[in-house]
């Protein structure tokens, strides 16, 4: 039996999901610039998310089939991984964070976040339609 909501909800909400962990380490980079010893941290999970759902370096789906496109990712398994990496830099006194690359960051992640949100909103307006017109 056919599943009723459409296969890409479930990475949907997965993405959601990282974009929102990564604003709150966004945000925890910004409440804390100004301790010395605070280093910034990033969440990155582009690659991984590539990876997991078969896409190659230019974003291109590889198929197994000339008649679909493969769907083969489980959600529970996927995460994203924090990058506590430090590179101190070259004026003495300052920390690892950069204000002006976080603010970049975190509205970069805030229009992607809004994009996939607008996205699955339009799915559940589809099925709200189907399920509305079936009534009738």
């Amino acid at each position: 039996m056919k599943d009723m909501f459409p296969e890409n909800l479930g990475l949907l909400g997965k993405v959601l999901d990282l974009r929102l962990q990564r604003q709150n380490v966004v945000m925890s980079n910004l409440a804390n610039m100004d301790i010395p010893s605070y280093k910034a941290r990033r969440l990155e999970f582009e690659k991984e998310l590539q990876s997991a759902l078969n896409l190659d370096v230019k974003g291109k789906m590889t198929r197994t089939s000339g008649e679909h496109v493969p769907s083969a990712f489980n959600t529970s398994t996927f995460k994203g991984q924090i990058d506590m990496s430090w590179k101190p830099q070259i004026v003495d006194g300052l920390d690892g964070v950069d204000m002006d690359k976080e603010m970049a960051i975190m509205a970069k992640n805030t229009l992607m976040y809004n994009a996939l949100g607008d996205i699955t909103r339009k799915s559940f307006e589809g099925l709200q339609k189907v399920i509305t017109d079936a009534k009738a």
